[in-house]
């Protein structure tokens, strides 16, 4: 295959750069980037990669292209491209190359004939199997060269850091290459191991600490060698822009570049190309220079090689080393937010170091153009344009589904970034007369409000309050309403933004939504007006919102105006129709699709109509979709019962009963061969009940009390059956426990659980096996109520008080130990600036701010904190959580929680057994090199700060953005047919749909994607139960690093991941490298949630394992005994789980040359075993069986040590005092009777210990495919 000539060193160069991130026509090339990863990443060879792209876009052709570039001694190059790509799909395929890497400005001829750039491959006239195209240098414009420039300043490495204002410091990091540098791989290049080999091996010897957290430190990626520079700069000249009298004779732009050895050239940009001027810094004179100083060139990179002697060594240099890091690590995320972490490097870190760049202010000019208009787009017309395309083939949809894709990703980034101008005041509003929360903006085409109540639209269902959760249910609305893809009905493109306290939405101007309607005539065309007063329901409406309706699970129903007058809607009364003057069918106000949850707001209405100030603050409580899908499917199984009963009912009893076997079964078949029919099952809900509708008649009424039955069993199931259920499933070990907030809130949605029911969750969760799932749905609450708190009094704060006020709040919350009274640090010039600020939260005290979070948890989640709850927090844990929440980002440095400022310089007090200090502990042991090294941490410093945190350990706050993309059907479709075949033992199509589906994945998300990567997760699971673990080790390493740069370095995800890879390693035979990543992935968990997580049994068995097959044996008894601690405190002393542990153990123990501690172990494990599964269970038996050949082993070398004593007395050797008594542990005993050992070995290393492996998944925590 041709492509193969470049795909190996030259794709990650290629990636490296980034691959022209600013330009915008990136869309297209990511066929081609399958291919370069695949082949880099040598997952499979090349032609496999092809056939993934071919299977991937339904089996169509792939073309091997050759471009023929100009010059005097032309040259080609192949590529590979399917034959359905768009010319200028290939066109960013071909200047991704190193050979083409200088052309921007060309267009391609195929048989002397110009291309257009906006057909596929295949509608060229006259295309051949293997064609030749000739790539054409085209006459520059204005725009073609500042895009030229802005694409050689990436290519050459001379574009500066770029300060993002959404999306904070080191947005889109991974950890991978840090957490790999322990494992050895003849890939890795010599000088690189020989640094990082000692560093890693270190641990490998001492002790694992099992308590101690590491320090935040760890969560930031190593510094590494800066890229080699190629020019010192590259700039547009102070001579800009060209006079009109030059402008008529070509010149386009001025430039100023200084070569690295110290030469300025002024250089002119002309429709011909680039050439050196005679202009100096104080006289213009923008004609070429005559020779030998004058060059000319059509390309400025070609240019830079004939002015710069040392450019060619140093750009080559470049290249080396952009591919010497993974390319998936460093190419540019366009299709995703970035994970930002909460945890960063010190602002004085070469990781963030601020570089000189005289170009970097000039950037927006160079992308957009002088009036900032070519990238102002029409955002509406854009998205309902992409969603009118044809759907008919597969090559229709990847293209459409790909394009709105794309389309979401630059809209969300747009939207998020003038939501934090609109948040900061940078956009003067479009009604400046109004009251703050009243006043709307428009910027770059997408319209901007608060999400609070600024005009009265939500005064009866509890004010800001209620609009705050409204918008959040909207675009959660306006996202499932995308997914369902219905014809005929558009929505308006959504996002909500929370910055510093604010909410902000951002929606794309839908046509006709601000035209002044005639006298008479409704704003609205379907649905609700000026509150429910007037119902407008236009016929052109009722076919589109009924397919909604039936795929939401809507009933059609009955509301009425306030005249009495009688409406059949197909929606919720509250969900509006709008008929733009584009002619399209808008969906508006999606926050009310599902029915009210009636029995909290009753709850809340009779327990605390005296204390209304503890009372829920909003009326907005509304059951999830979810469950409403799943009490449909409940309400289903009941219908299906009831049919089949009746159905029993109705086979003729026979007239006698018939003892013959034969008949009976026949009789069987017959009643098994029935299927109700499903088509006559009816099931759907009424939103608007419970929400003031006044029925007229007594039908109306009837019709109405029961739809309200319906929706209070509906709520009923939800708080009888659901949550239930979910905790038992939880206690058995049926679901993985949660890590973090995050972790819980996707358990809960996904089961139909709205948060508001954390409380009673942690209620119900009384079972010692729960205390994980009651800590976190507590530290979740508190997290959430220190967000309610904080935002009230962010909100009213100017933007440089904020650290100050955020860091103060801390303190009260973090830091009391520390600081008991802590006090804010603001400056007083700056605040004199500022007459009318509200500074409120500067009176704030840790007890009025415990009190405020214990009012807010008793208000949201009727749950009431113990008196001493303070103490039981978690501080780093609690402080991840907040960040995360806040979208804070802070220094990651060691915090003292702990003690006076003069007691925690000392040793810790080893009488306060508190987690924080056995987290300083930790910290001491774990990385005394990197507290030497960051004299800015608190704990090298010769005195511990006065208060836990400063305003300086603030470094942003980035937006926390909520969309409304919906996920790709066609690829989601792929996948599930993949599983299913192998369900079903189709192997080969298994695999085949399963690459088609990752090949559409990657198509459509692009490569750096939350759902490529959890795509990766799935395929590597089923690539390593289908034996084929080359495959599943390679799709496990992408899905890690696609994690942790699209949902967080240290995100549950990213963690799952880590322990996937660390299970297939080992199962590959590399247990040493699986074991450095369940290091990492513990470390990580000790961060998210400390020590001790139910979940992490398993994986600390899982390591004791891996650590017996490297021969560690001493280190795996530890890690045994630390997984027997765990589940103990978790499962309890006599169960099951434990007693599966002993039995590793004292295997374990006997490897370390313990053999009385190996017999006492296995006789409790045999305990266990009898009492609770009895004599005759397997289990039982074995631990017997083994019980016997290990006290027999103990007698044994217990005699010998004996024989070998009377020995030594009698030839009158003196022996060592201590050999007297033949202690178990002396490794010594060995070398008496080294067989019995060494059969002992064999004997658990054999096929006892294969049994006794598969054996411990039974009673261990559900492994999620983790057993070792």
């Amino acid at each position: 295959m041709a492509a193969t000539s470049w795909l190996g060193s030259a794709s990650a160069a290629v990636l490296g750069f980034g691959g022209a991130p600013l330009l915008a026509f990136q869309l297209g090339s990511w066929q081609i980037q399958v291919l370069i990863l695949d082949a880099s990443d040598n997952v499979n060879d090349a032609s496999e990669a092809a056939n993934d792209v071919e299977s991937g876009a339904g089996a169509e052709a792939l073309l091997n292209v050759t471009i023929v570039l100009p010059g005097a001694k032309p040259s080609k190059m192949q590529i590979l491209v399917s034959s359905q790509e768009q010319v200028h799909e290939v066109r960013q395929s071909i200047i991704d190359l190193p050979a083409a890497f200088r052309y921007t400005c060309f267009h391609l001829e195929y048989q002397g004939e110009k291309v257009n750039d906006f057909i596929s491959i295949a509608e060229i006239p006259g295309i051949g199997p293997d064609p030749e195209f000739h790539l054409v240098e085209d006459p520059y414009t204005e725009k073609e060269a500042r895009i030229h420039l802005v694409r050689v300043r990436e290519l050459i490495g001379a574009a500066g850091d770029r300060v993002d204002t959404t999306q904070g410091v080191l947005a889109g990091t991974s950890l991978f290459e840090n957490a790999s540098a322990g494992t050895e791989q003849p890939a890795e290049e010599p000088k690189d191991k020989s640094k990082e080999q000692p560093k890693e091996a270190q641990p490998q010897k001492e002790e694992y600490d099992f308590q101690g957290i590491p320090p935040l430190a760890s969560l930031v990626p190593e510094q590494t060698t800066s890229a080699p520079k190629t020019v010192k700069t590259i700039a547009l000249s102070t001579w800009n822009p060209p006079p009109c009298h030059l402008r008529q004779r070509g010149h386009l732009l001025y430039l100023i570049v200084t070569t690295n050895e110290g030469e300025q050239f002024q250089i002119t940009a002309h429709v011909s190309g680039f050439y050196v001027n005679k202009s100096s810094n104080a006289k213009f004179d923008p004609f070429p220079r005559p020779a030998p100083k004058g060059q000319a060139s059509h390309s400025l990179l070609e240019l830079i090689e004939l002015i710069s002697p040392s450019f060619n060594e140093t750009f080559q240099q470049l290249q080396e080393y952009n591919n010497s890091k993974d390319p998936l690590s460093t190419f540019q995320i366009t299709n995703a937010i970035p994970a930002t972490p909460w945890a960063v490097p010190s602002p004085n870190s070469a990781l963030c170091a601020h570089v000189p760049d005289a170009t970097r202010p000039q950037e927006t000019y160079l992308l957009a153009g002088v009036d900032n208009t070519d990238t102002l787009r029409d955002w509406n017309e854009e998205f309902q344009s992409a969603k009118e395309l044809p759907k008919e083939t597969v090559q229709d949809r990847v293209f459409r589904e790909r394009l709105i894709s794309k389309l979401f990703a630059d809209y969300n980034d747009a939207a998020t970034k003038g939501a934090v101008m609109v948040a900061r005041g940078e956009i003067s509003p479009l009604n400046p007369t109004e009251c703050t929360d009243a006043q709307i903006f428009v910027y770059n085409n997408i319209f901007f409000s608060f999400g609070a109540d600024g005009v009265g639209t939500f005064t009866s269902e509890g004010g800001d309050e209620a609009a705050r959760v409204a918008t959040g249910k909207d675009v959660a609305g306006v996202r499932l309403v995308n997914q369902l893809d219905i014809d005929g009905l558009f929505t308006p493109a959504t996002v909500v933004v929370d910055y510093l306290g604010k909410r902000i939405v951002g929606q794309s101007i839908v046509p006709g939504i601000f035209k002044q309607r005639e006298p008479g005539e409704n704003q609205i065309d379907y649905g609700a007006v000026d509150g429910k007063d007037i119902v407008a329901a236009d016929e052109r409406f009722a076919a589109p919102f009924g397919k909604l309706s039936k795929a939401l699970k809507v009933k059609p129903h009955s509301v009425w105006d306030k005249d009495g007058k009688k409406f059949d809607l197909e929606a919720s009364v509250e969900t509006k129709g709008l008929m733009g003057t584009d002619g399209r069918k808008y969906i508006l106000d999606l926050y009310r699709i599902t029915p009210f949850d009636i029995p909290w707001l009753e709850e809340k209405e009779t327990e605390d109509e005296k204390e209304s100030a503890s009372s829920y603050p909003h009326r907005m409580t509304v059951l999830r979709p979810e469950l409403v899908d799943s009490f449909g499917r409940f309400r289903m199984k009941q219908w299906v019962d009831k049919e089949a009963a009746e159905h029993a009912k109705e086979i003729p009893p026979k007239a006698k009963v018939e003892e013959d076997a034969e008949e009976e079964s026949e009789e069987v078949k017959e009643v098994d061969s029935w299927q109700p029919d499903l088509s006559k099952f009816k099931f759907s809900l009424n939103p608007d009940v419970f929400s003031g509708q006044v029925p007229q008649t007594p039908e109306e009424t009837a019709e109405l009390e029961a739809d309200e039955k319906e929706v209070r069993a509906a709520c009923t199931y939800l708080r009888e059956q659901v949550i239930p259920g979910l905790l038992r499933e939880l206690s058995d070990s049926d679901v993985s426990f949660p890590m973090d907030g995050q972790s819980l809130s996707r358990l809960l949605h996904k089961r139909g659980i709205n948060i508001r029911y954390l409380g009673q969750v942690a209620s119900l969760a009384t079972d010692g096996r729960l205390k994980c799932l009651r800590d976190i749905c507590i530290q979740d609450m508190v997290s959430r109520a220190f967000k309610h708190v904080s935002a009230t009094y962010l909100r009213a704060l100017p933007l440089p008080f904020a650290p100050a006020c955020i860091s103060h709040l801390f303190n009260c919350l973090l830091g009391t130990k520390v600081n008991p009274k802590p006090h804010s640090e603001i400056d007083a010039e700056l605040r004199s600036l500022y007459k009318e600020t509200d500074f409120s939260f500067e009176n704030v005290t840790p007890k009025s701010l415990r009190r405020n979070i214990e009012e807010e948890i008793l208000k949201r989640y009727r749950y009431t904190l113990e008196s001493e709850w303070v103490e039981t927090l978690r501080p780093i844990q609690l402080l991840r959580e907040i960040s995360l929440k806040l979208g804070l980002q802070i220094e990651a440095k060691d915090y003292t929680f702990e003690g006076s400022a003069s007691k925690s310089n000392g040793a810790n007090d080893a009488s306060e057994p508190t987690q924080a200090n056995a987290q300083a502990q930790g910290d001491a042991k774990k990385s005394k090199k990197k507290k030497a090294a960051r004299d800015a941490s608190p704990a090298a410093a010769p005195q511990a700060p006065a208060t836990t945190f400063s305003p300086d350990d603030f470094i942003d706050v980035v937006p926390i953005v909520k969309h409304s993309c919906p996920r790709s059907a066609l690829a989601e479709e792929a996948l599930e047919a993949g599983r299913i075949s192998i369900l079903q033992g189709q192997k080969k199509l298994g695999q085949e749909l399963l690459l088609e589906s990752l090949s559409l994945h990657e198509q459509i998300y692009g490569i750096l994607h939350p759902e490529v990567a959890r795509v990766y997760n799935s395929l590597s699971m089923l690539y390593y139960q289908l034996d084929d673990k080359e495959a599943a080790v390679e799709l496990a390493r992408k899905a890690i690093i696609v994690s942790e740069r699209t949902v967080g370095i240290d995100s549950a995800e990213t963690l799952l991941n880590y322990l996937n890879l660390s299970l297939f390693l080992h199962q590959a035979g590399d247990s040493k490298s699986a074991l450095v990543f369940s290091k990492h992935a513990l470390n990580l968990w000790k961060i998210i949630y400390g020590p001790g997580h139910p979940d992490s049994i398993t994986t600390v068995n899982n390591a004791a394992v891996m650590l017996q097959h490297l021969k560690e044996y001493h280190e795996s008894r530890l890690w045994f005994e630390e997984s027997l601690r765990v589940c103990e405190s978790v499962f309890g002393k006599q169960s099951v789980n434990s007693a599966t542990l002993l039995f590793q153990l004292a295997q374990a123990l006997a490897l370390d040359h313990d053999s009385k501690g190996a017999v006492n172990r296995m006789r409790e494990s045999y305990n266990i075993f009898l009492s609770e599964l009895g004599a005759d269970d397997k289990n039982t038996k074995e631990a017997e069986s083994w019980l016997e050949q290990l006290t027999q082993n103990a007698v044994s070398i217990a005699k010998h040590a004996k024989d070998v004593q009377e020995r030594r007395i009698k030839s009158g050797i003196r022996a060592p005092s201590q050999t007297l008594a033949p202690t178990p542990q002396q490794r010594g005993v060995s070398q008496v009777d080294s067989r019995s050992i060494d059969e002992l070995i064999k004997f658990i290393e054999g096929d006892q210990a294969g049994k006794s492996k598969k054996r411990s998944g039974r009673g261990n925590p559900k492994r999620r495919g983790q057993a070792a």
